[in-house]
């Protein structure tokens, strides 16, 4: 059996500090790999320490929309500059848009996530997106961009609408599960993830965020994933070592297969 975090922030704390026990917890539980996200440029040679020393955790390089207000002159060329120097950066992200909190102005971060998706076409690697109350201009912003070119897709930590999943879909994105699929009074996300067809859903953790049911509330690792999983995979009424087979080869569709 083999699970994979598709996305994970290794670089924050708890984490950071305990990173050796982490990996080994997760190594313990089936996750056989880890895709560690960038969220700042600061904060990137970090992710490429983590990256270098760890055999079985790869990284991506983008910008958060909360900080699109700090990374006003990012360009796709630094984008694909940052992606050359190191093989195990397999993503572009996570980007996206953010209007629920609006930590930075909409048309910074609409300029900022427009970035991201001219260099994701350009390197061929996946956008790995987060979309929080802004169905409507993400999806616009991807179809006009996706009508033309091959663009990869990942929903990152999905709690978008159901309509938003269907029309996701037509672009052949991908969806990726986290903790919030086994908190209670979520029924509509629930029977969001009964309709997106099992080939196109990924698990994650977000750690150190969003830990599951039965740990929410506690700070999540990459081993916690497995909890996710389970629940997903009675959810799709699935066996569970046939959902993270499907869940695991889905990801190396995706990013390509891994060492």
């Amino acid at each position: 059996m083999m699970l994979i975090d598709s996305h994970c922030h290794l670089d924050y704390e708890p984490i950071y500090s305990s990173i050796d026990e982490v990996i080994d917890r997760a190594i313990k539980s089936s996750v056989k790999f880890m895709l560690t996200i960038s969220v700042t440029d600061k904060k990137y040679e970090l992710i490429l320490a983590i990256v270098k020393k760890y055999a079985n955790v790869y990284g991506t390089y983008g910008i958060h929309p909360h900080e699109a207000k700090n990374h006003k002159e990012m360009t796709k060329e630094i984008i694909l500059s940052k992606l050359a120097v190191n093989k195990k950066i397999i993503g572009i992200g996570e980007t996206g848009l953010d209007f629920y909190y609006n930590h930075s102005d909409k048309a910074d971060q609409i300029k900022l996530f427009e970035e991201h998706i001219q260099a994701s076409i350009k390197s061929k690697l996946p956008l790995i997106i987060h979309s929080r109350n802004a169905e409507k201009e993400t999806f616009e912003i991807l179809s006009s961009y996706a009508r033309n070119n091959d663009l990869r897709i990942l929903m990152h930590c999905f709690t978008g609408s159901q309509g938003f999943s269907k029309k996701l879909l037509d672009l052949n994105a991908y969806f990726s599960a986290s903790g919030i699929i086994t908190f209670k009074k979520n029924d509509d996300l629930k029977e969001t993830f009964k309709t997106i067809p099992l080939n196109k859903i990924l698990v994650e953790t977000d750690a150190p965020y969003l830990s599951p049911e039965p740990l929410r509330g506690k700070s999540n690792e990459p081993s916690h994933v497995i909890h996710t999983a389970k629940y997903l995979a009675n959810l799709k009424k699935i066996d569970f070592e046939e959902f993270c087979k499907s869940t695991s080869e889905n990801f190396f569709k995706l990013f390509g297969k891994l060492n």
